[in-house]
């Protein structure tokens, strides 16, 4: 006998509200880029928690797991870049990705 499986709307409209998790390549910026303006117009900071994407809007935060060893960090995007995520060398430290220099990462848009 067939049975028919029911999932509540309410369900159904929350999971379709939860943050994407995309699938990216993260990188870290030089620090030669210390001091400099960034495209969102405030000076690059090597120590400060922010990254570069490509599209995401200047201000969004976002979490981003490094997919080599499980740890993560939350940035907020204040330039552009032309590759998956560049991440400020202290976001790169606290997911050990300054060793290896480029690792694949998943990207949760927290907050825009």
């Amino acid at each position: 006998m067939l049975q028919k499986s029911f999932i509540p709307l309410t369900v159904t409209i929350l999971a379709l509200l939860q943050p994407v998790a995309l699938a990216q390549t993260a990188t870290y910026y030089s620090d030669e880029y210390q001091g400099q303006p960034t495209a969102s117009g405030e000076l690059f900071n090597t120590w400060d928690y922010t990254a570069a994407h490509p599209n995401l809007p200047f201000g969004t935060w976002v979490e981003v797991t490094n997919l080599n060893n499980g740890s993560s960090v939350t940035v907020r995007i204040n330039v552009r870049c032309n590759c998956g995520i560049d991440l400020s060398k202290a976001a790169a430290v606290s997911i050990d990705l300054i060793d290896m220099g480029v690792a694949p990462v998943s990207l949760k848009i927290l907050e825009q």
